[in-house]
């Protein structure tokens, strides 16, 4: 309201039509971003999407070095047996190697630490490409593939990133969990298979070769990727993650003869039914089935772990049952089914290796789990072949049902699962330490 000479005149105020406009695509902003689903708001944050890009190339050969080397060795060599003794040093030497490399990254930082470590395991790979060609000493195959033991955990690495980004977001925590570990079976799912063609139709060093390009490609994105690095720190590291995770390394252990028999069940089942060549294809119909659930498992609330492992018992049952039947069909809809169950199960069962892990030491709690899970799968591997020499390809679909069921009794131990009270867990709430869940 202004005053000219005599007269009176009112104005418009011209601000406030401008500012309803301006609200009105802010508050549409704002109902997208709630109404976006949680992956989406997962890779909205700054340099996910970077490192997560690198964290899946790298993870690729993960799935193809073994594979690779057995067809590469039996291949030149004619043995079979020498190329499961080399793959087999191999994963002892992993089981050694593995938590020292990932202690050294809690410590010193992924950057310089996982690329060195990636280095000398690309080298100890072509190391064994040249051995094989050249027909070198058996004893050089061994040596050369227990070098690519230094091949640093890039899941581990990978959750701890997640972990520091989302400290103060427990959901969130939740949900890239579980689009970690669905990454993970589609790795294992496609990394056979790609091996498998690469060795076939090029020449067999073709999986060896691109697996060490793929690790080395993807790793370098990795760590190119600092912004989302998890600091370290000087202060001292207290506490043992072995010591603080002993309770649940045989949940872990347990779980891994469960992937590891019923990998082998289920080969022996279609080889005694004519099916040889469709195994990878029913194998992956089960990892197919664990990726799903594990995406799905990142929009619901996380559930326990007893709860978890009690469903992982009772659906590992379903292909004993669906073998029984003779019903190759039943057999893959019952891998499908016991699929789904796994995915929530380490889920669930990782976030308890973050609860307990000491302040610090996250990659190396982690890599102690994944170890764990690795010599199950051996013992799993060897139990059901027995199995099958002496009962049958049926009967051994007893072995990944009785281990979930072993599993399941750990479950239920009130010390396999209960927090121990030195450790903190390293995703905050705004309330505070949230408190890990049985």
């Amino acid at each position: 309201m202004t005053v000219t000479g005599s007269t009176l005149v009112i104005t418009a105020a011209s601000p406030a039509p401008a500012t309803a406009p301006a609200a009105a695509p802010a508050a549409r902003r704002r109902a997208a971003g709630r109404a976006a689903g949680p992956y989406r708001r997962l890779f909205a944050l700054p340099g996910t999407r970077g490192f997560t890009a690198g964290n899946l190339i790298a993870r690729l050969p993960m799935g193809m070095f073994g594979v690779s080397a057995v067809m590469m060795i039996a291949g030149q060599r004619g043995s079979y047996a020498l190329a499961g003794a080399v793959t087999a040093t191999g994963l002892a030497a992993t089981a050694v190697v593995a938590p020292l490399t990932a202690r050294l990254i809690d410590r010193h930082g992924q950057a310089r630490i996982a690329v060195p470590a990636t280095l000398i395991a690309v080298l100890g790979s072509l190391s064994l490409i040249v051995c094989v060609r050249t027909g070198a000493p058996a004893w050089t195959l061994f040596a050369s593939y227990a070098v690519t033991a230094t091949t640093p955990n890039i899941g581990g690495m990978s959750r701890a990133r997640w972990t520091h980004l989302l400290r103060d977001s427990p959901a969130a925590h939740h949900t890239a969990m579980s689009f970690e570990q669905a990454a993970d079976e589609l790795c294992f799912m496609l990394g056979p298979v790609l091996a498998a063609f690469l060795c076939g139709v090029l020449f067999p060093e073709a999986g060896t070769l691109a697996g060490a390009a793929l690790l080395l490609t993807g790793m370098l994105v990795f760590t190119s990727c600092r912004a989302t690095q998890p600091p370290v720190t000087a202060a001292p590291r207290r506490g043992s993650p072995l010591r603080a995770l002993g309770p649940l390394l045989p949940l872990f252990l347990v779980t891994g003869v469960v992937f590891g028999s019923m990998e082998v069940a289920s080969i022996a089942y279609l080889d005694f039914q004519g099916l040889g060549a469709a195994s990878g294809l029913v194998l992956a119909l089960q990892a197919a089935g664990s990726c799903a659930a594990g995406l799905l498992y990142g929009t619901v609330r996380a559930r326990s772990l007893k709860a978890c492992v009690c469903a992982l018992a009772v659906l590992m049952t379903l292909p004993w049952a669906a073998a029984a039947t003779g019903s190759v069909p039943a057999l893959a809809c019952a891998l499908v089914l016991a699929g789904m169950a796994t995915a929530p199960t380490m889920v669930t069962a990782m976030s308890q290796v973050h609860a307990r892990t000491p302040e610090g030491r996250l990659n190396e709690g982690m890599t102690l789990a994944v170890t764990a899970i690795f010599a199950g799968i051996a013992v799993g591997s060897a139990s059901a072949g027995s199995v099958v020499e002496g009962a049958g390809p049926v009967a051994a679909y007893a072995v990944p049902a009785a281990a979930a069921l072993i599993a399941l009794a750990i479950a239920l131990t009130r010390r396999s699962t209960a927090r121990p009270g030195t450790c903190r867990h390293p995703v905050r709430s705004s309330r505070g330490p949230r408190r890990a869940r049985a």
